[in-house]
Formats: structure tokens, C-alpha cells, sequence
């Protein structure tokens, strides 16, 4: 079984308005990703930081649209970023590791996910890309990767630690690096609309 977790709790302070449901091109952000992982997972986990908005995304995006089972959860704690979003998630997925993304990725390919799954082991905690091999670590997508299940008592301890960066996570386990080489995986892929700005790129 393959799991998704789909990050839409944060506070989108730059771009001024919630990303996830941003309409771009006549449909709202986070549809772009769930698309993508047509016939790819069996669930998706959409993690958001609070009932209220659960209860629009509800709204507009039909389970019975997807190849997959969705499943709507609160964030477990509150304000502490994406790394409570990847607690939440692995906390409620029905397989041992998922896939995670943010919700402002519309650029995700069904080839990266393939790729990213393909590395998956019983060696290996997370499945990390990254830019450069001279510096996996600094140049790695932590918010674009696999992680087991495994690492929850950790992120329950990097949390009440206050030490909330998710490569804090990935340099303490287990970790498969992988090459965002612009062949199998893109480099493009891993853009994040933050600003105003960024949406030019749909113009």
C-alpha cells in the first residue's frame, strides 16, 4: 500500500491568501498534486491547521474524484510549522511510509513519484532529493520526500524540543539521497509559489 501526505496548514503570510485553494488556471492549487497522484497511492492525507478550514476544502475537492481514498486531518499540534504536518500525517496513514508534499507544488510529475518510491527500503527511513551533491544535506527537499513511520517518536521529541527545521529530522536517520539530475526527476518540479509574483509562471 502507498501513502501521500499533502502539507496545507501553513499560514501563506507571503502570498497574502490561502495557497491550497488559490485558483490557478480555473482550479484551486492543491488540485494540481492530487491529480498527479492518480493511480500513484491508495490514500492521501491532507493535513490543515484547523477545522474551519477542513470544512472548505471539503467544499471543493470530491474523494470520488481520485483513484485513491482522501482523508482529511486537523494538525496534531499546533504552529509549529510543516514538521508537526509530517507528524500528523504519519500518525494517520494505513501504510508504513507516504510520500509527502506541500500543497503549492503544481509541478510535481508522476515520474518523480515513481522514482522516489522505487528507493524504497528496509535500510532506509526517509527517500530525500536533492541539488547538489557537494551538500546533500543544505541543497535536499525535505518537504518532497518519503519517510517511515518509524521517525515518529522522534519528530515527537525535535517538537517538544522546539526544534522545528524538518533537515533536522533527515541528518539524525536513516536517509536516501537522491539526485534531482533534470532527467528523472526535475528541477522545476520543486518550485513553491510563495508570493504574488511566482503565479506569473501560469500566465
Amino acid at each position: 500500500m502507498k501513502s501521500g501526505i499533502i502539507l496545507c496548514g501553513g499560514q501563506s503570510r507571503r502570498m497574502g491568501r490561502d495557497k491550497g485553494s488559490l485558483i490557478i488556471k480555473d482550479k484551486p492549487m492543491i488540485k494540481y498534486i492530487l491529480s498527479t497522484l492518480n493511480n500513484e497511492i491508495d490514500e492521501a492525507i491532507i493535513v490543515l491547521n484547523d477545522s474551519e478550514r477542513i470544512d472548505r476544502y471539503k467544499k471543493f475537492i470530491n474523494p470520488d474524484d481520485y483513484s485513491y481514498d482522501v482523508k482529511f486531518v486537523e494538525d496534531k499540534i499546533k504552529n509549529k510549522g510543516p514538521i508537526s504536518g509530517i507528524l500528523t500525517g504519519l500518525e494517520n496513514i494505513s501504510s508504513q511510509h507516504a510520500i509527502v508534499f506541500p500543497c503549492d507544488s503544481p509541478n510535481m510529475t508522476k515520474g518523480t513519484i515513481q522514482t522516489l518510491f522505487n528507493e524504497i527500503s528496509d535500510e532506509y527511513q526517509a527517500i530525500v532529493p536533492y541539488h547538489d551533491p557537494k551538500n546533500k544535506l543544505k541543497t535536499s527537499e525535505p518537504l518532497h520526500s518519503i519517510y517511515d513511520k518509524s521517525i515518529i517518536p522522534l519528530i515527537n521529541e525535535l517538537i517538544l524540543n522546539d526544534s522545528l527545521h524538518i533537515k533536522g529530522i533527515i541528518e539524525k536517520i536513516e536517509t536516501k539521497f537522491v539526485l534531482i539530475d533534470n532527467k528523472k526527476i526535475l528541477k522545476k518540479e520543486f518550485e513553491n509559489l510563495n508570493r504574488p509574483e511566482d503565479l506569473k509562471i501560469f500566465d
